[in-house]
């Protein structure tokens, strides 16, 4: 039985997995007219890193581009007002110059050991849309230009130095960065989600929001709700992937409000992530990585 909690806030989550969608799937999975109980969450775990260590979806996953950090890099010193962070938050752009209108039409993800990605490179205008996505009044940022340039992004396969339209934004010395590649779609998953719904014992996970630059943490976004002790996020680390297992901590019984809230929390790993791949225990498949705007649609 679910409790509470885990009642309300699946009324309202916007996740992964969603609530009440599908039953489980792939070899070992629980059973999907449930959720997991405490016991079930380590087993869990460990049935989603055996499902995905060697198979297609994990080989398919190490040959792609998946960033594991924001698209967009903000210039140095950022913000330098409230009015521009407001900007900022709202997608509020004005374009006040020329952008591009010829670019190479493919570009190349880099990695330090010397692998590479030959991808499709979207136009200046259509990085520019992704950045400005709001119609109404209020403040906004001023673009008055833009290049096309290199920057370094995390991804699930190390750091790499990738395409990006280097924005030039009035008032700031450095450019906005805003990543020119879109990121390859997500391989399905060799297991299904652990149950039709979530429970405070084990639940979904957000996004990833960003890897430390050595690979020995990462931090991600958990859902939790107004009457508990916030979220708690266990690690199961094997040679092939890192799992990590939500879970909402001395939830309450009674009356609460239906608040989804939203924490960071960050997971110390033995070793450095690598190309392991990063999977969520409740749905089954690689943690969404997260951007200032959302989620790509590919994991959707």
């Amino acid at each position: 039985m679910r409790t509470r909690t885990a009642q309300l806030l699946c009324l309202i989550a916007v996740l992964a997995a969603g609530c009440g969608q599908g039953r489980s799937g792939g070899d070992g999975g629980d059973d999907g007219g449930g959720s997991a109980g405490k016991g079930d969450a380590g087993r869990r775990a460990r049935q989603v890193a055996a499902a995905w260590d060697g198979s297609d979806a994990a080989e398919a996953w190490r040959r792609g581009f998946y960033p594991m950090a924001d698209l967009v890099q903000l210039p140095d010193h950022a913000f330098r007002s409230a009015a521009d962070k407001e900007a900022y938050q709202l997608q509020n752009f004005a374009l006040r110059g020329q952008l591009p209108t010829t670019a190479a039409q493919k570009g190349t993800v880099k990695w330090g050991d010397g692998r590479a990605l030959t991808l499709p490179v979207m136009d200046a205008r259509e990085a520019f849309g992704t950045l400005d996505r709001y119609s109404g009044e209020g403040p906004e940022l001023v673009v008055t230009g833009a290049r096309l340039g290199r920057t370094e992004l995390a991804t699930s396969r190390g750091p790499a130095t990738v395409p990006a339209w280097l924005f030039t934004i009035r008032g700031y010395d450095t450019p906005l960065k805003r990543v020119a590649l879109a990121p390859s779609e997500a391989p399905k998953s060799p297991i299904g989600p652990a149950a039709e719904v979530p429970s405070d014992v084990l639940w979904p996970l957000e996004q990833v929001k960003e890897t430390a630059q050595d690979g020995r943490s990462v931090t991600v976004l958990a859902g939790h709700g107004d009457c508990d002790d916030g979220p708690a996020v266990d690690v199961l680390e094997t040679g092939g992937s890192v799992v990590l297992s939500g879970s909402i901590r001395n939830p309450s019984e009674g009356d609460c409000p239906a608040v989804l809230k939203i924490t960071k929390v960050t997971v110390t790993l033995a070793r450095p992530l690598g190309d392991r791949v990063l999977l969520d225990a409740f749905t089954g498949r690689p943690v969404p990585y997260g951007t200032e705007f959302g989620r790509n649609p590919s994991w959707d």
